[in-house]
């Protein structure tokens, strides 16, 4: 037999209908400006790059770590086929994220109509519309967010209708007060869904329980951050009882709490490894992160309820243990769990959002190192599922109080919503605009966070393509004043010295930049040829040397060292490297003209011909 499943009248079958078309349509009119933003960002390192977008690239996504950006293979997968479907067009992935994103909102809906929660549209509505989101869906790159969250609340779905057929009843939560036993074929919660018969038990659907576990490991190979899952879980369980029971509660999580902790050190090794979440910028002592995790809290929470002045990268802030007034915000932390805690016999519901809300945001509240440190401490599409411990108790007091209203008759909770819907859908409709395009992003970002160093660096990086050199130049000197330790800054700044054969500019900037990154190859290589070109061709074959000693298999290092060995006389060393660099990188017509001219000066003039040819073919047909 299966399963009973919950019973919703036709009626509430139809209300339900509508009113996931109405998040459907509201999220599409509010997110409308996003489709059609461009690609911002990191974003072109996330839709498939040439070099994975066979077969055998999609094999890669899977077992090689570093052939992504992170290794969040279930995520590049979906972009794999996104780019079968639509290639480099961003209307595509925007409009993919958009209906992620509503759909999130709908199963937010779910899961609460399935707890008994009052208010469950309205806290999806305020979750799909609220502009903090707009952060996480406005920005391609952020379709780990919505895709992972999909997952988590579908995994949160099956496992919770698991547990309701293990228990064998019906059980809604309302403001947090104890648990509502439901008569068989009795109506358990505001929604009309009925209870589960008492006949109903866990062994006789396992197959739920293994469904519920796949989702949850679905979510992770989206986005590592939903391993909190069991966590927000074991709140809900909380909410509804006062208590946790071992055997009923926390044993058939401890395989969940398992896998999301492997899921989430992977992550971390990987956001050292490949990322470079390390280093002197990430040395904070067990103190400081403190401080910054008290400080992100009240942010987030001010941002939800007052969601003024969002920015795409907000200031960096300085963390300093001897600052009397930055142990303000873990204090007040701490004061609000305290008084939740203190009239939970009233209502666990404060205290359960609160505890959802901290531990959600946990992987980024400074306790874990993750690579946007460099530059700011918080951001918006942290927030995103973690919102919801927020969102969802609100959303069911408002909806409490609208009912006590003299005479509402029922027109309060609508009301209420619409009103809600029209300010959180115009501040969400505006805020899509800064993600336009690139320029305006980091522009819109400059206005209102001048110190934002990265900010400056990657719009230098934009007017450079553009052709604006000297504003491009004024953009990275200004990322070098406020950030003097990124390499990056030093390094474009270098290419542009070089470019305007201000060679001594180039060399010291450069070597700024390997004093930072002493294992960057491309930048040893450059310097190489600065130094050649100023006469200094020891120092320049120590770069080469260094450059290949660091990628062995680096063609432009062989073909450059080549030149240079060419230039001193040693042309039979200079064809090595020129033979070298072309099993490398067969199609490159300048090695084979240097070849050519290499065999030729000795005296093998067949030989050279051929390269000749080659390098004359691959310049006619690029």
């Amino acid at each position: 037999m299966s399963p009973p499943a919950p019973s919703f009248s036709p009626d509430q079958r139809s209300r339900a209908a509508l009113a996931s078309a109405g998040i459907f349509l509201a999220t599409l009119l509010a997110y409308w400006p996003a489709l059609g933003g461009g690609f911002i960002w990191d974003d072109d390192a996330h839709v498939t790059p040439l070099a994975l977008r066979s077969l055998h690239g999609l094999g890669r996504i899977w077992v090689e770590p570093g052939a992504t950006q992170q290794y969040y293979p279930l995520l590049h997968s979906a972009f794999w086929v996104e780019h079968r479907l639509w290639g480099d067009t961003p209307f595509g992935y925007h409009l993919c994220n958009i209906l992620l994103h509503a759909t999130a909102a709908c199963l937010v809906a779910a899961v609460l109509r399935g707890l008994a929660i009052p208010g469950a549209w309205l806290a999806a509505f305020i979750f799909a519309l609220h502009p903090v989101g707009v952060e996480s869906v406005a920005w391609i790159a952020e379709q780990k967010n919505t895709l992972s969250t999909v997952f988590y609340l579908l995994s949160a779905l099956t496992y919770l209708r698991w547990r309701d057929i293990q228990r064998g009843v019906g059980e809604g939560i309302g403001t947090g007060g104890p648990p509502v036993r439901a008569a068989e074929g009795s109506k358990a919660d505001t929604d009309g869904r009925a209870a589960s018969p008492a006949s109903a038990s866990a062994s006789a659907r396992p197959y739920l329980y293994f469904l519920a576990l796949g989702l949850f490991a679905l979510a992770l190979l989206s986005k590592s951050v939903t391993a909190t899952l069991p966590a927000a879980l074991l709140v809900i369980f909380w909410w509804q009882s006062g208590r946790l029971a071992w055997k009923r509660d926390v044993i058939p999580l401890l395989p969940w709490f398992a896998v999301g902790a492997v899921a989430g050190l992977f992550t971390a090794w990987v956001e050292r490894t490949y990322i470079g979440a390390q280093g002197a910028a990430f040395a904070l002592s067990g103190v400081q992160r403190c401080l910054v995790a008290g400080r992100a809290i009240g942010f987030y929470l001010g941002k939800l309820f007052w969601p003024a002045n969002l920015i795409f990268i907000y200031p960096h802030w300085t963390v300093d243990a001897s600052q009397g007034w930055q142990y303000l915000f873990p204090l007040g932390v701490t004061a609000i769990l305290v008084g939740f805690w203190l009239v939970r016999g009233q209502t666990r519901a404060p205290l359960a959002g609160m505890l959802f809300f901290v531990g959600s945001l946990f992987p980024a509240l400074g306790f874990l190192n993750v690579y946007p440190f460099l530059f700011s401490y918080v951001a918006d599409h942290w927030q995103y599922v973690a919102s919801l411990g927020i969102v969802v108790p609100v959303a069911a007091g408002l909806t409490l109080l609208a009912r006590r209203i003299p005479g509402s008759a029922g027109w309060a909770g609508p009301a209420l919503a619409v009103l809600l819907a029209g300010v959180l859908g115009a501040l969400t409709w505006r805020q899509c605009g800064i993600y336009r395009d690139a320029q305006t992003l980091y522009r819109t970002t400059l206005a209102q966070n001048p110190a934002c160093w990265l900010a400056h660096l990657n719009l230098g990086n934009i007017v450079l393509a553009e052709g604006r050199v000297d504003e491009a130049v004024a953009h990275y000197l200004e990322a070098e004043r406020l950030e003097p330790d990124y390499p990056s800054t030093h390094f474009n700044l270098a290419k542009v010295w070089e470019s305007q054969g201000r060679e001594p500019d180039a060399i010291r900037e450069y070597e700024q930049t390997l004093r930072l990154a002493p294992g960057d190859a491309v930048a040893h290589n450059n310097l190489g040829i600065a130094l050649a070109r100023t006469g200094r061709t020891d120092a320049a074959a120590a770069q080469f040397a260094e450059a290949l000693r660091l990628v062995p298999g680096y063609a432009k290092a062989d073909a450059n060292f080549g030149v240079l060995l060419a230039g001193e006389g040693r042309t039979e060393e200079a064809v090595a490297r020129y033979e070298q660099a072309l099993r490398l990188s067969p199609d490159d017509a300048d090695v084979h003209t240097n070849l050519g001219l290499a065999l030729r000066a000795l005296g093998r003039s067949e030989e050279a011909a051929v390269h000749f040819q080659k390098a004359a073919e691959l310049r006619a047909h690029p």
